[in-house]
């Protein structure tokens, strides 16, 4: 298959946006930017679309799609029964990275939904995103757009690296603003539960809300220890590199770091280092690379994925990060970043 690639990097372009509508709706699938990540969309109502995301992925048909819409007149088509919460989190966040859990309803096929009774929806804050919704119909079914347990993509380049000759095309918006996927929260639970952490906060739920609590297995250290929601279980986000985090005072971790690099480096193995922008060049040895600034935490979440692709383009061994417990959104990065060490840390 060749994969088309359509530059919108300036703005939506009416004519391949006619073109990425129709092969929607014809089945096909279309990678497109989102705030947070890239997305790999087909026609969330048509099961076979579905078995394509799975098989160009490799992603295990047991693990959820998000149904991406356009409008909130479309909820009620996809929601068995809209709960009064959705309607304030829709009001105080959508659109934007916010996944909300509801009951599904008959018109969404289980192939979607991983054969669960209830259907994964959000409503992204993207003009090419909400446009690509529009013209395929208004309900695209959409994993990110990368091969399953790699780096997210947050480019175009990203995903063509993984999937190009897989899927019919890809929509280049150019790097997108978060670098992290969305919240996603249980609204079917007797108190609402946050099922995987992102861009909206804990605290930014329970103040629309009051209580909302978080699934205990995203505080787990033991891997084998499974979170509630069934994509959380899987291997993700992993570079092929070994990955290491180490946690502890800055002065220690940098010394930590500098130490295990000088070691790796004398085994004849490519190091990676992974900092913040007040670190970086406390490092002498290593390939170093900075996320981003501890004081705007929203550089380190854009960039991390690039980052680890950019380790495996290098063909690094090891790589050494260090810990990015940052204030608002500290607990989505080290979810991420922990996932890809597979829960390897160092304290120090």
């Amino acid at each position: 298959m060749e994969t088309i690639l359509a530059d919108m990097r300036r703005g939506v372009d009416k004519g391949l946006m006619e073109k990425a509508g129709s092969i929607i709706k014809s089945g096909g699938l279309v990678a497109f930017p989102t705030e947070t990540v890239y997305g790999l969309g087909g026609n969330a109502l048509d099961p076979e679309a579905s078995a394509r995301i799975y098989s160009a992925k490799g992603r295990p048909s047991d693990n959820p799609l998000i149904v991406h819409i356009s409008g909130m007149e479309s909820l009620d088509y996809i929601v068995g029964e809209v709960p009064g919460q959705a309607l304030m989190l829709a009001d105080a966040f959508w659109p934007g990275p916010l996944t909300m859990i509801m009951p599904r309803s008959a018109h969404v096929p289980l192939s979607v939904t991983g054969g669960l009774d209830t259907v994964a929806v959000r409503m992204p804050d993207h003009d090419i995103a909400l446009a690509l919704i529009e013209s395929g119909g208004g309900y695209i079914a959409a994993p990110s757009a990368n091969t399953s347990g790699r780096p997210s993509p947050t480019t175009a380049k990203h995903v063509m690296d993984d999937l190009d000759g897989k899927i019919d095309m890809i929509i280049d918006g150019g790097s997108v603003g978060i670098g992290l996927e969305s919240t996603i929260i249980d609204l079917t639970e007797s108190v609402p539960m946050v099922l995987r952490p992102g861009y909206i906060s804990l605290d930014m739920l329970r103040d629309v809300l009051g209580e909302v609590r978080m699934d205990p297995g995203l505080h787990s250290d033991d891997p084998s220890f499974r979170p509630k929601a069934p994509g959380m279980k899987y291997r993700h986000y992993a570079p092929k590199a070994e990955l290491t985090i180490v946690e502890g005072s800055e002065e220690n971790v940098r010394a930590a770091i500098e130490s295990m690099a000088r070691e790796a480096i004398s085994r004849g193995q490519a190091c990676g280092i992974i900092a913040a922008d007040e670190d970086a060049s406390s490092y002498s040895c290593g390939i170093v690379r900075s996320a981003g600034s501890r004081a705007r935490e929203i550089t380190i979440s854009r960039h991390l994925f690039g980052i680890l692709r950019e380790f495996d383009d290098l063909g690094v061994d090891v790589i050494y990060s260090e810990s990015f417990d940052t204030p608002r959104i500290g607990m989505a990065i080290m979810n991420r970043l922990i996932k890809a060490a597979g829960h390897h840390i160092l304290k120090v």
